[in-house]
């Protein structure tokens, strides 16, 4: 939660971790869209820290490729390159079935019942779509999964990998709202079945078909666009290049 949530800056000692971890959820929630710059002034009058703890949490954050430094105008957000896109998902697709194999803890009631709240609040998304609660809920269900993750290692890298993907996945929310909580409902129905009888195993096979589908959208609907786009201004730059030559 930003400090403007909770008790005042000033009463509060943020960590570069805390600080590392609200300029992440900014960026993953699109509250810091791409192109936008991090002034770290305004970040540190707002955490109540000097510049070089912001600093530090930024620099953790490059990492990732979701900020990058410019000359003349300091750190700013960068969308993931459509390679980068792709690694990413391929990756996740590949992480995911680990999920239920590398010493996953034990299936609770709790787990039961976090389910099937999200379950509750994705239903409600068909019928009336609010971007901003889907990001929330799926986030919520994001950390749930991690949390089912003995092995350090998987936990940290599938926690990465879903920060990078974030962003790209939650600009799709806003063009295929219905496709998006249809999505959602299907995947917290199958995690739902599977916990029902305990299965980790199941729950890991669950998030690799689900991001398979959704890697698909991503596809179709972004990637697809994007290369289209590349391809048009080749051709006009090819066509430009003839006249020249003619």
């Amino acid at each position: 939660m930003p400090p403007s949530q909770k008790t005042p800056a000033a009463e509060i000692k943020y960590t570069v971790e805390d600080i590392q971890s609200e300029i992440l959820h900014r960026i993953c929630f699109l509250d810091y869209a791409p192109g936008e710059q991090l002034k770290e002034a305004e970040l540190a009058a707002e955490f109540g820290v000097s510049r070089t703890p912001i600093r530090d949490a930024i620099g953790r954050i490059s990492h990732l490729g979701l900020v990058e430094t410019r000359n003349g105008v300091g750190t700013v957000v960068v969308a993931l390159s459509t390679a980068q896109i792709r690694h990413v998902y391929d990756m996740r697709l590949e992480l995911a079935t680990l999920i239920g194999t590398l010493s996953p803890r034990p299936i609770t009631q709790a787990d039961r019942e976090a389910v099937q709240t999200l379950l509750c609040e994705a239903k409600v998304l068909q019928g009336a779509f609010d971007p901003r609660s889907y990001i929330e809920i799926n986030h919520r269900l994001h950390e749930w999964i991690t949390s089912l993750i003995g092995n350090d290692t998987l936990r940290s890298f599938w926690w990465q990998t879903y920060c990078q993907a974030a962003s790209t996945w939650y600009r799709l929310s806003n063009e295929r709202s219905c496709d998006m909580a249809k999505a959602l409902v299907a995947e917290l129905n199958d995690l739902n079945t599977a916990l029902d009888v305990g299965d980790a195993t199941a729950i890991g096979y669950i998030q690799r078909t689900h991001i398979g589908y959704g890697y698909q959208r991503i596809k179709t609907h972004l990637l697809a666009t994007e290369t289209d786009e590349g391809a048009a201004s080749a051709r006009v730059v090819s066509g430009l290049r003839n006249q020249k030559t003619a």
